[in-house]
């Protein structure tokens, strides 16, 4: 009887470790708890951020420039701060052609005016005699001997001769010109005292035009420049906003006005700005695939404390997320565990261990999570990342 009860039991035991051994093991999911919540419709972008007016200083002369002392980031006042100093460049080397040419002119020149001053000692020859002429004249005028005609013819000639003193005079004074601009065109480098090394005040000063920090030394070193060359940018780092380029099918989505986030800039809190302007006009670019894509650049101001955002400065890359869109106290679940079956959005539902297919109805969305509009509730439990070994009736458990 003893034997006979021992081996039922052993025979149940065995029985029950086969039955254990070929029960199929729960497999491990991640499982989240469908909540309500607050949902951001948003539109992504990246971009960088930039000085609304940057003033480019320029060269306003050919000519040598001084070396530039300031540094990026200095500080700068609108008419009192200079930029740098010019003076005027040294002439180029003549060629041998040019110089034998220019000697010729320079002989020209002296030629001329000794001609002119032959002319000018002539006209006051002549006229040193006409006035003592006249004064003969005029003495026998007095005494009845002369007509008041004679007087006058005498008197005419006088002036006629003094106009053309004052002509060779002036004439003369041509020449004078004439000769030192043809020496001037002789000059060599080095040859001419046009500059002062050792005047600390400016020649020609080239001062800031607004105020504001020195953003970029586009030319450092003392050197000869030509006219409108760029020497430094200047901006004022308050007046900085962003430039987000954005598809153009995203863009037209956004209104001017809308709210935005500054994120990923480096800072460890996001920043709030809204959209300023929306630019009219698109533009073609390469994606890194190769791909031409028409963007739009959408132009964001800061709407938080500038001591927030004050360690940006210009063309640092930022990425933005602008608020098209928000639903409050809404089921919204992750787009990981959304799927399509049969055309209808579907989730995996756990219900005591075991999975449940549940059709659902998807609202708003953004880039990671749904609105739920139908379908699920509150506190329900859905696979978030439903693997191909999940399907309907096996048994899960929580990671």
């Amino acid at each position: 009887m003893i034997k006979n009860t021992l081996k039922v039991i052993l025979s149940l035991a065995l029985i029950g470790v086969l039955v254990f051994a070929f029960l199929p093991e729960s497999i491990k999911v991640d499982m989240i708890t469908v909540s309500k919540g607050n949902l951001l419709i948003t539109m992504e972008g990246e971009g960088k951020t930039r000085i609304h007016d940057i003033y480019t200083v320029s060269a306003p002369m050919d000519g040598r420039i001084t070396r530039i002392e300031i540094e990026p980031g200095d500080f700068v006042i609108a008419g009192d701060t200079t930029i740098a100093n010019m003076y005027p460049a040294n002439p180029i080397f003549l060629d041998k052609r040019t110089e034998t040419q220019a000697r010729a002119d320079v002989e020209g020149a002296k030629a001329a005016l000794s001609l002119a001053n032959s002319r000018v000692k002539q006209t006051k020859a002549q006229l040193e005699f006409d006035l003592a002429e006249y004064k003969r004249t005029e003495v026998l005028f007095n005494d009845n001997n002369v007509s008041k005609a004679g007087l006058e013819r005498a008197e005419l000639q006088l002036k006629t001769l003094r106009a053309e003193l004052e002509t060779a005079l002036s004439n003369k004074q041509v020449m004078v010109s004439r000769l030192e601009a043809a020496k001037a065109r002789l000059l060599q480098p080095d040859e001419n005292e046009l500059i002062n090394d050792n005047d600390e005040d400016c020649q020609i000063c080239i001062r800031s035009p607004v105020d504001g920090r020195v953003l970029r030394i586009l030319h450092k070193s003392e050197g000869i420049v030509p006219i409108g060359t760029a020497l430094v940018e200047i901006g004022d780092p308050a007046d900085l906003e962003v430039n987000i380029e954005m598809l153009s099918t995203n863009a037209v989505k956004v209104k001017v006005g809308n709210q935005a986030l500054i994120k990923r800039w480096g800072g460890n809190q996001d920043i709030n700005a809204r959209v300023k302007i929306i630019e009219p006009s698109g533009y073609t670019k390469i994606s890194a695939l190769g791909v031409e894509e028409q963007r739009v650049n959408v132009i964001l101001s800061f709407t938080d404390p500038r001591e927030k955002w004050s360690t940006l400065g210009d063309a640092f890359r930022v990425e933005a997320a602008i608020i098209i869109d928000q639903a409050t106290d809404v089921i919204k679940i992750p787009l990981s565990a959304l799927f399509r079956e049969n055309e209808i959005w579907s989730v995996f539902k756990v219900v005591e261990g075991t999975v449940e297919l549940q059709a659902v109805n998807v609202g708003r969305r953004n880039d990671q999570y749904a609105e739920i509009t139908s379908g699920l509730n509150a506190n329900d439990q859905i696979i978030t990342h439903p693997g191909n070994a999940i399907e309907v009736g096996v048994k899960v458990e929580s990671r």
